[in-house]
C-alpha cells in the first residue's frame, strides 16, 4: 500500500498510477465506442443496410463477455502493467483494420475483435487495489471507472468533428485510425511508467488461473451455476444474428455456435473441478476461506447497473427523438446528459462506500435505481422535456454510483483473485446489456424501463444475503508466511 496523501492534483506515487490507469481505461472506451458516433458516415461509405449496422453494434459487445473473464485471469497471473500495455497495443490492430475496411465482412470481423478491448476495465481494478488502502479504495476505483467510462462520451463529442476536419466521405477512417494510434502510443507510456505494486509490496497470485478458486463444496456448485448466464448471453447474441433474428448467419452457423458454447462450458466445468477438487477431500482453513455468494451478489448488481447503462446509452437518443419529436442532433445532446453523470456519480458511489460501509450504500443505491427506472417507465410525450431529462439524469446517478459501489467492494473479497472476480462481475454487466437490448427489441420503451426496474428489485433482494466485508484478508507469501490485508475500518 502507498499511504501518501490522496490528492487529485498530484502526479506521483499512487496518484500517478491512478491517473495513468483511468487514462488507459478512457482510451479503451474511446476505441471501443468509436463506431457509434460515425455510424452514418460508415453506412454511406461502405453502402451498408440498417440491419448490417445493427449487426456491427451487436458484434461490438459480443466478445467482451468472455474477454473480461480471460483478461481477469491473465491479470492475476502476469500483473496489470504487462496485461494493460499488451491489450492497448494488440487492440490497435483491429482498430486499424476497421479504419481500412472496404466491405461489411471486413468491418464485422474488426468490430467483433474490438470487443476484446472492453476487457481493459478489469485490469485497472486490480492495479488500483494494489496501491490504495481500503478506506480510499472505493473513491479511487470510482474515479478510475467513472473518468475512464467517460471515454464513450468523449468519442461521441470529438470523433464526428475530427472526421469533418479530415474531410470527405473517408474522413471517418482517419478519425478511427487516430484512436488506434492513441492506443498504441499509450501502451508504451503505460508500460514505462507503472509498476504492479508499490516498492517492497508483494503481488499475490492465485495458485491456478484456469478457473476461480472456491473454498467450500456448496460454492463449487454455486460457481458452476453462475457461469451459465454468460454462455446463455452469447447464445442469445448468436440467435439475434440467426435467420430468426436479423438473418446475418445461417442456421448451420448458429447451431455450430451453440455446440461450441456447450463444449466450452463442459471444458470449464472440468477446469473448475481440477482447481477445486480438494474442497471435497479436506476443509479449507478458516483464515483462507471466502464466501462465493459475495461475488454472486455483486454479479447480479452489476448486471442491473452497468448492463442497464450500456443498453440505455444505445437507445436513449432514439427514445428522446421519438417521444419528443427532436432532431437527431438535439436528441443526442439531451441523451448525452446520462453519460456525463459518470464523471461524478461513479466516484461518488465509491466515496459514499468508503464513508458509510459497502452494504448500506449498495442497498440505498439499488433502491434508488429501481425507483429511477420505474419513473423512466412513466415518461411520455405529455411530460415537459426538462422533467424527462432531469428524471434520466437522476436515474443515471443511481446507476453509476451503484457501479462505483460494486467495484468498491470487489477488491475486498480475495486479493489474489481480484482480477478473476472483477472479470466475472464485469462480464455480468455485458450479459445485462445483451439481455436488456434483446428485451427492447420485443417491447415498448416504457416496458423496457420497467423490466430494468424489476431486475433492480431482484438485485435488492439478493443484497440482503451479502455480508459487509470486515476484518482482514489472509494471503500466503512465497516463503509460506502469511500477510494480513485490512478490508474494514
Amino acid at each position: 500500500m502507498d499511504n501518501t496523501k490522496f490528492s487529485l492534483l498530484s502526479f506521483t506515487g499512487k496518484m500517478k498510477v491512478l491517473h495513468l490507469s483511468w487514462m488507459a481505461f478512457f482510451i479503451t472506451f474511446v476505441v471501443w465506442f468509436n463506431f457509434a458516433p460515425l455510424l452514418q458516415m460508415v453506412k454511406t461509405t461502405l453502402g451498408l443496410s440498417t440491419e448490417q449496422i445493427k449487426t456491427l453494434l451487436i458484434l461490438n459487445v459480443a466478445l467482451t463477455i468472455p474477454a473480461r473473464v480471460v483478461v481477469g485471469m491473465l491479470t492475476d497471473k502476469y500483473g496489470p502493467r504487462l496485461v494493460y500495455s499488451t491489450l492497448l497495443a494488440v487492440c490497435s490492430i483491429p482498430c486499424f483494420m476497421f479504419a481500412f475496411a472496404d466491405s461489411f465482412i471486413q468491418a464485422a470481423i474488426a468490430r467483433f475483435l474490438l470487443g476484446f478491448i472492453g476487457a481493459g476495465f478489469v485490469v485497472g481494478i486490480r492495479l488500483v487495489s494494489e496501491w490504495f488502502p481500503h478506506n480510499e479504495l472505493g473513491t479511487a476505483e470510482g474515479i478510475y471507472g467513472g473518468w475512464g467510462n467517460f471515454g464513450s462520451a468523449a468519442a461521441a463529442f470529438t470523433l464526428p468533428t475530427l472526421a469533418l476536419m479530415f474531410g470527405g466521405e473517408e474522413g471517418w477512417r482517419y478519425a478511427v485510425g487516430l484512436t488506434g494510434l492513441m492506443s498504441l502510443v499509450f501502451a508504451v507510456i503505460f508500460y514505462k511508467n507503472v509498476t504492479d505494486t508499490p516498492k517492497g509490496a508483494t503481488y499475490f497470485k492465485p495458485s491456478q488461473v484456469t478457473a476461480m478458486e472456491v473454498t467450500s463444496k456448496g460454492d463449487f456448485f454455486f460457481l458452476l451455476i453462475m457461469k451459465i448466464p454468460m454462455y446463455a448471453a452469447l447464445a442469445l447474441l448468436a440467435w439475434k444474428l440467426s435467420p430468426s433474428g436479423i438473418n446475418m448467419i445461417t442456421d448451420v452457423m448458429v447451431n455450430t455456435v451453440y455446440v461450441t458454447l456447450i463444449a466450452l462450458y463442459a471444458y470449464e466445468v472440468s477446469q473448475v473441478w481440477k482447481v477445486n477438487k480438494k474442497v471435497f477431500k479436506e476443509e479449507v482453513p478458516e483464515m483462507h476461506q471466502y464466501k462465493f455468494k459475495q461475488v454472486a451478489v455483486l454479479n447480479v448488481l452489476y448486471f442491473a447497473t452497468f448492463g442497464s447503462e450500456l443498453a440505455v446509452i444505445s437507445m436513449l437518443p432514439l427514445f428522446f427523438s421519438e417521444t419528443f419529436e427532436l432532431t437527431p442532433v438535439m436528441a443526442g445532446m439531451v441523451a448525452s446528459a446520462y453519460a456525463f453523470m459518470n464523471l461524478m456519480s461513479r466516484p461518488g458511489g465509491g466515496w459514499i462506500s468508503d464513508r458509510f460501509g459497502r452494504k448500506p450504500t449498495l442497498l440505498i443505491l439499488t433502491a434508488g435505481l429501481a425507483v429511477g427506472y420505474f419513473l423512466m417507465g412513466q415518461v411520455g410525450s405529455d411530460w415537459p422535456l426538462w422533467l424527462a431529462v432531469a428524471t434520466a439524469m437522476g436515474c443515471s446517478f443511481f446507476v453509476q454510483a451503484g457501479e462505483g459501489a460494486v467495484f468498491a467492494t470487489v477488491p475486498l473479497i480475495k486479493r489474489r483473485m481480484t482480477g478473476q472476480i472483477a472479470g466475472m462481475t464485469g462480464a455480468y454487466g455485458n450479459v445485462g446489456a445483451v439481455v436488456y437490448l434483446t428485451v427492447l427489441s420485443f417491447v415498448s420503451y416504457q416496458t423496457f424501463f420497467l423490466v430494468i426496474a424489476g431486475t433492480a428489485v431482484i438485485g435488492f433482494a439478493t443484497l440482503i444475503f451479502m455480508e459487509e466485508p470486515n476484518g482482514k484478508i489472509a494471503e500466503v507469501n512465497d516463503d509460506g508466511s502469511v500477510t494480513l490485508i485490512d478490508v474494514s475500518h
